[in-house]
């Protein structure tokens, strides 16, 4: 073979794309990015049509006088009716879910990305967690109403809320921050070893603080998701109407969510306008939480 017929054979082929395929795979093809494009622009349609039905039923509400709106405790009265008790509720249950399943969340996936076997049983677990990524929210609720309202005595109470929306974050969280640990490269673990850390020194001190903007971004959107569910709380019984703020863990608490649903389950008009302005401060409160996982995103985030 000479040289000249070597090198044509590494020459990559000049054949267009899609040369070596049929007419009916390339029309196949076609069909399929225009269904697609369909489904995304009748998905943003849908988003943005409610958006706008939400805006244009609760903005008078709102900002009619938000002070009070915000400061105001639930009323047979809807003109009278605020979301106090349910905004600090729902400012309450956040924070204590975030306190529990961040730890337990990184935790975790350290464990499983760093020292963990690989064997049958993490190769099971690690499958398991990802499914249980996609359980259904009022599945966790069952389960909150199970354990910790039922069988651990805790009752419709605030730490049963957050325990019920802490193991319904866990899934994303570890997987968000496992993601984040397996993108550290290999040569920072190398080097950290070279010089004579330990493993869990290296994991302290190097992989754990370059993964936590990628983990604080998944523990964020874990939390907005949270914000946002009614079902489980519903499930384990928290109160809908409440007219007071929980001075102990184990007081009953309201929500945002569930404030909502009642609204909007009750005939008179009034109250479905207080319901949408609810929800643009629910909005509000999620774009505000999306907005800082993106702001750590983007700031912290290290570029190998």
């Amino acid at each position: 073979m000479t040289a000249s017929s070597s090198v044509g054979v590494l020459v990559p082929s000049r054949l267009r794309r899609g040369a070596t395929r049929s007419g009916l795979k390339i029309l196949i093809d076609g069909a399929f990015s225009v269904l697609l494009f369909v489904g995304t622009i009748v998905g943003v349609i849908a988003l943005a049509t409610l958006i706008w039905t939400i805006f244009d039923d609760g903005w008078a509400r709102l900002v009619a006088d938000p002070v009070a709106f915000m400061t105001s405790y639930v009323s047979r009265l809807p003109a009278r009716a605020g979301i106090k008790a349910a905004l600090a509720g729902s400012a309450y249950l956040m924070v204590l879910t975030a306190l529990f399943c961040f730890p337990v969340g990184v935790g975790a996936a350290i464990y499983l990305e760093e020292f963990a076997p690989r064997n049958r049983v993490t190769n099971f677990v690690e499958a398991n967690i990802a499914n249980l990524a996609g359980v259904p929210s009022v599945v966790y609720g069952l389960l909150g109403l199970g354990i910790f309202a039922r069988f651990l005595r805790m009752g419709p109470s605030l730490v049963a809320g957050a325990l019920t929306l802490a193991v319904m974050s866990l899934p994303v969280i570890i997987v968000a921050a496992r993601e984040s640990i397996r993108a550290v490269p290999d040569g920072i673990r190398l080097g950290a070893f070279a010089l004579g850390a330990t493993r869990w020194q290296t994991v302290r001190r190097q992989v754990l603080p370059a993964a936590m903007p990628g983990t604080l971004t998944g523990t964020i959107l874990a939390l907005s998701r949270a914000i946002g569910e009614t079902a489980p709380l519903l499930v384990i019984g928290l109160p809908i109407v409440i007219f007071s703020l929980p001075n102990d863990l184990r007081d009953p608490v309201s929500a945002l969510p569930l404030l909502i649903f009642d609204w909007t389950s009750r005939p008179q008009a009034a109250f479905a306008a207080a319901a949408a302005a609810a929800s643009i401060v629910l909005l509000a409160l999620l774009l505000a939480m999306n907005a800082v996982a993106i702001f750590l995103r983007n700031r912290y985030t290290i570029r190998w």
